[in-house]
Parts: C-alpha cells; sequence; structure tokens
C-alpha cells in the first residue's frame, strides 16, 4: 500500500508535445517563403547594385537600414493593426505591401528609390513575419518551438534557389532583377493563400466582440489560453508561482538580445559574404554570389533536423550551440582562400545561424504568455536594429580596413549570443509550452 501510494502522489510527467501539420499549420509558413526569397536573393546582391549604381559600401548598407527602419516602424504598427483588421486581414495585406515595395525596389534609378523600395518592403515583411509568428505559435501551443523553427526552414528551403537564381542571371548577362522580382509573385500567391485558410482561434475570419478589452487589459485580443513557462521543478503555491514568474521574464532582455545576435549574423553575413569570396578567392562575380546558397542551405537543414529536437533537448541549449557552431563556419570561411573552402564555410555557418532566430522568438514568446502580439512586436524592434547596424556597420569597417578584417566582427557578436542563450537556459529550465 505505501508504495502504491507513494507512486500515486508522483508528478506526472507532461506528455512530449507533438507538432501537427494540418492545413492551416501548413499555410501559415507561406508568409516565410516569401520572405526567405526575398532576403536571400537580395542581401547577395547587394555588392552588384553597388557597383551598378556607383555606390560605396557603407551606401549600399543603407539598404540594411532602411530595412531596419520598415522594422522599427512595423513593430508598434502591427499589434494595432492586428486589432482593427484582425490576423487574416494582416497577413494579407503584409504580403501585398512586400510585392508593392519591390516593385520599387527594382525600378528604382538611384541610392534614394531603391531605399524607399526597400523601406515599403521591409514594413510589409515585418508586420506579415510577426503576425504570423503569434499565430503559429497561438495554432500549435506547445509544439510552436518546432513549427516556427520548421516555418523558417520553409522560407530559406525555397530561398535557397535565390542566389542560384541572381547568379544564374548575372552569368547569363541579364543582372540581379530578374531573381528578386520573383518576390513580387510570391507576395501575390501568398496574399490569396492566406485570405483561403480556414477559420481558428489563432486566424478567425472577423473581428472578435472581445477585442477592445483585449487590447485594454495588454493581453493578445485572440489569443488562446496559455501556459506560463516553468523555470525548473513545478510550483503550485502563490509565493512560489511569483518566483517562477519572476525568473521567467528576467529571461526576455536575454533572448531579445539573442534575437539581436541572430539577426546581426545572418544579415551580416549575407550581405558581404559575396565580397569577402570575391577579394579573398578567384571566384568570379556570378560564382561568389552564388556561393551564397551554401549559407542558406545549411540553415534550411538544420532547421528541419533541430525543430523536431527541440521537443526533446531544451531549445535553450540548442540555441546556445548554434552560436558555437558559427563561429567554427566563421573560421573556415575567414582563412579560406578557394571557393570551394568558403562555400564550405558558408554550410557550416548556416547550420550555426539557422536555429538562431526562430529559436529565441519561441524561447521569448514561451517567456510572456497571453502577450504574443506585444512581445514579438519587442523581438522585431530588437531585429530591426540589428539589421540596421550590422551590415552599415561591416560595410563600413569594410570601406576602411578591408572585408577580411571587417568579418572579424561576426565571431564576437556570436560569442555574445551563446553567453546569452547560456544565462537565459538557467533562467527557464524546461518551458511547458512554447
Amino acid at each position: 500500500m505505501r508504495g502504491a501510494s507513494a507512486a500515486d502522489d508522483a508528478p506526472t510527467p507532461l506528455a512530449r508535445p507533438r507538432l501537427v501539420r494540418d492545413r492551416l499549420t501548413l499555410g501559415l509558413y507561406a508568409p516565410f517563403v516569401v520572405w526567405g526569397w526575398l532576403l536571400y536573393s537580395f542581401n547577395p546582391s547587394v555588392p552588384l547594385l553597388a557597383s551598378e549604381l556607383g555606390i560605396t559600401g557603407a551606401q549600399a548598407g543603407l539598404h540594411g537600414t532602411a530595412m531596419a527602419v520598415g522594422g522599427l516602424a512595423a513593430a508598434p504598427l502591427t499589434p494595432r493593426v492586428v486589432r482593427r483588421v484582425g490576423r487574416r486581414g494582416t497577413l494579407v495585406g503584409g504580403s501585398l505591401l512586400v510585392a508593392l515595395g519591390v516593385v520599387g525596389l527594382l525600378l528604382g534609378p538611384t541610392l534614394p528609390w531603391t531605399l524607399t523600395g526597400m523601406f515599403v518592403t521591409a514594413l510589409g515583411g515585418n508586420i506579415m513575419i510577426a503576425s504570423t509568428v503569434v499565430g503559429i505559435a497561438q495554432h500549435t501551443g506547445p509544439a510552436a518551438s518546432a513549427a516556427i523553427t520548421e516555418a523558417n526552414g520553409a522560407g530559406s528551403t525555397v530561398g535557397l534557389v535565390g542566389p542560384l537564381a541572381v547568379g544564374a542571371c548575372v552569368a547569363a548577362g541579364w543582372g540581379w532583377r530578374p531573381g528578386v522580382a520573383v518576390t513580387i509573385v510570391l507576395g501575390i500567391a501568398a496574399a490569396v493563400l492566406l485570405a483561403r485558410l480556414p477559420a481558428s482561434p489563432a486566424l478567425p475570419r472577423g473581428l472578435r466582440r472581445g477585442a477592445a478589452s483585449g487590447a485594454s487589459s495588454g493581453q493578445d485580443a485572440d489569443a488562446p489560453p496559455v501556459v506560463a513557462p516553468a523555470a525548473g521543478g513545478g510550483t503550485s503555491a502563490g509565493s512560489a508561482g511569483s518566483s517562477v514568474r519572476g525568473r521567467v521574464r528576467f529571461a526576455v532582455p536575454l533572448f531579445l538580445t539573442s534575437i539581436v545576435a541572430a539577426t546581426a549574423l545572418e544579415n551580416a553575413t549575407t550581405y558581404w559574404a559575396t565580397d569577402l569570396v570575391l577579394s579573398r578567392t578567384d571566384a568570379g562575380p556570378g560564382i561568389a554570389t552564388a556561393t551564397a546558397a551554401g549559407l542558406i542551405a545549411g540553415m534550411s537543414a538544420v532547421r528541419f533536423v533541430v525543430g523536431p529536437l527541440s521537443l526533446r533537448v531544451h531549445p535553450a541549449h540548442l540555441l546556445a550551440a548554434s552560436f558555437g557552431v558559427a563561429v567554427v563556419g566563421w573560421a573556415i570561411l575567414w582563412t579560406a582562400t578557394d571557393a570551394r573552402v568558403a562555400l564550405a564555410g558558408l554550410v557550416v555557418a548556416g547550420i550555426g545561424y539557422g536555429v538562431q532566430y526562430p529559436l529565441s522568438v519561441a524561447l521569448l514568446l514561451a517567456a510572456s504568455p497571453g502577450q504574443g502580439d506585444r512581445t514579438q512586436s519587442r523581438a522585431t524592434l530588437a531585429g530591426a536594429l540589428a539589421i540596421g547596424v550590422a551590415p552599415f556597420l561591416l560595410g563600413a569597417l569594410a570601406d576602411a580596413f578591408g572585408t577580411h578584417r571587417a568579418f572579424l566582427l561576426v565571431p564576437v557578436v556570436a560569442v555574445v549570443g551563446m553567453v546569452v542563450a547560456t544565462l537565459g537556459g538557467r533562467v527557464v529550465r524546461r518551458p511547458a509550452v512554447l
């Protein structure tokens, strides 16, 4: 009897979450496909655009600044748009705004025009991605870390073709624009798809009557019930629960910092890796641009592996390890004098970069239950600042010291990301819901 009683009193282990890929989940991957193609086709084209317009590396890096300004504008705007027109309307509008912005980016004859096009593109893209991330988290619940990572994997997998398409167009003498123009078609197609997705609590057909009360209380108007992440063992006492919530809130700035680090690494590398390969190897412009596909290949592959793995291993541990892998990839790339070795370095770096942003966002949302849109707004703001500073800073350093020395910035940022991810993992030992 005593043994039975002890067994009865023992805590029941939580069932391992499982990702269900229904029509709505897969449909919400579409915005990542649009954004992935845009990022991975345009970013490697920046040095080619700079040469075409006759501008410096720092001036070309201003496209990253314009993207950041678009993100800064989208951060406070997204929660308001979701409350006013609903998540579905926000997603459709954001997709169409991306298509419009890319038209301006491609047709702009001078730097001010292309910067304006990038701002509009980034505004729509950040609104689209931010509202999608929260929708995925609300729809998939405990499996959100896997779903968000896999959604990013879908985007980077499709985006993998982007640098190859740009490289092929450049080699054929058509320039970089036709490859980037595919974004327009994808944006319109995504808008149609999102408008026709089935209704659900995460993606209702219309606005809910409680939207105003949800907005006034600070909680997402369309958020389903959530479970706060646990920091250590489960506690039921009020004081212990307050302590847990306090520790989890301490994790928020840590994971925001990891988002800054992840965004800075990815964008700085995709903007300037082509220039590094050109300056350190004998590769021509077409081949050097196409080597950026190695980075996206590594990012895509690891996302489909680490997504399900994050339901078994603490996501923060995986996040910290990914920054270490990024340093290894940087070392291979930085020391390469052969295009094939540089490609290998970009693949390894991509394996590190691939899960940094999605895991950081999933952990951040888990640390802010019921505040999805507001929390994602902060993540958008943090990412926008990183996009604005990192490519411009690396471009300015490249102008002053050369691209090779400028790339020393990468391991510094990666170490910072590793430290904050490790600290965040100690604060939030095991998220109950991501």
